[in-house]
């Protein structure tokens, strides 16, 4: 066989007992899930930012990023709705490198499954405990979000799953607002299919159940760029691409048209430093045209402690990046003042 079984792992509702939330935590995240709603859908002016490292990686370091944004938090939540990046699944496109705190919950060990969902629950949970913020993470894999679906505020389906239709059909049946990337294509039918295909209801099997969803009305278009195919960055932040983009979406029966946009990847061609202009023309994109601002609800941000990025190993520096380079705190910090300056 080309496939050997290693064990067997725990299920969602056995590590959720093990790791419960508390009804203070429900909530907490019930008042965010909310908040995240009604700027989705329109209902607040508030504008969304995403924004962390690339993938999580220890523990203590998260945390101490997280708590830093808890305190900008208090400052500017009359405007903006901080939502931290704790990406616990990094895609790789050619299978190799570290794929995340699921696989390895130490960057620097092998890879332990088991450990990996406890490590990725803990880290989330003591986000909320810590710092009263719940967080981000993408779908990377359909069936292991159960584990995390009770804590988790938003959810995103990255570019390399977003025409998967276990993905699509998953997504129909979240309750938190869920953003589809566009494919690295860039193409935007492909992604507006991706939103209806996720606000629809579907049957279909999910971790051996036969299940039936009711579809997920805050499912929305992430723009993240896109590649040509001569593997060439095309942008699509521009004012040209949200009016574009705001076209092709009243052509549809959507429900809460929205955009949030990925200022890194292939936006920034993975120039870091790129997040702060990029970020600066979308606000201006959206002083400018009332369909753009009530368009674009937010922005998708890479940042961590130190700036760039580093190979793993023993001397790697906690809270800098071990996989895409990032922005350092002092410029995040920064430029989060000046979106809610802007806001």
């Amino acid at each position: 066989m080309g496939m050997k079984i290693n064990g067997t792992l725990p299920g969602p509702n056995e590590i959720k007992n093990e790791y419960p939330m508390t009804s203070e935590l429900t909530e907490l995240k019930n008042n965010r899930d909310n908040e995240i709603k009604a700027a989705i859908s329109g209902k607040s002016n508030k504008f969304i930012v995403i924004v962390g490292p690339c993938s999580a990686d220890h523990e203590d370091s998260v945390i101490e990023y997280v708590s830093r944004l808890a305190g900008i938090n208090d400052k500017v939540k009359d405007k903006l709705i901080l939502i931290p990046r704790i990406y616990t699944n990094k895609p790789r496109t050619t299978g190799e490198g570290y794929k995340g705190m699921l696989h390895q919950p130490s960057p620097e060990c092998a890879p332990d499954l088991k450990e990996g969902i406890i490590a990725i629950r803990k880290l989330h949970l003591r986000a909320i405990k810590e710092c009263g913020l719940t967080c981000a993470d993408e779908m990377l894999y359909p069936e292991n979000r159960s584990y995390l679906d009770d804590v988790l505020s938003y959810e995103a389906v990255g570019a390399r799953s977003v025409e998967n239709q276990q993905h699509r059909l998953t997504a129909s049946g979240m309750d938190i607002p869920v953003g589809m990337k566009n494919p690295t294509s860039g193409d935007f039918t492909v992604t507006l299919n991706s939103v209806r295909a996720a606000q629809g209801s579907h049957n279909f099997i999910y971790r051996g159940c036969d299940v039936t969803t009711d579809g997920n009305e805050y499912a929305h278009v992430i723009l993240r760029g896109g590649v040509d195919k001569y593997g060439t960055n095309i942008p699509n932040y521009h004012y040209e691409d949200l009016t574009r983009l705001y076209e092709m979406y009243l052509s549809t029966e959507l429900k809460n048209r929205a955009v949030i946009v990925d200022v890194n990847h292939s936006n920034s061609g993975k120039k870091f430093k790129e997040q702060i202009r990029i970020t600066g023309e979308i606000l201006h994109s959206r002083e400018y045209n009332q369909d753009i601002k009530n368009l674009v609800k937010g922005v998708m941000i890479e940042s961590y402690i130190y700036e760039g990025c580093q190979p793993i190993g023993k001397n790697a520096i906690r809270g800098k990046s071990i996989t895409d380079p990032c922005l350092g705190w002092e410029d995040t910090e920064k430029l989060l003042y000046m979106i809610a300056d802007k806001c």
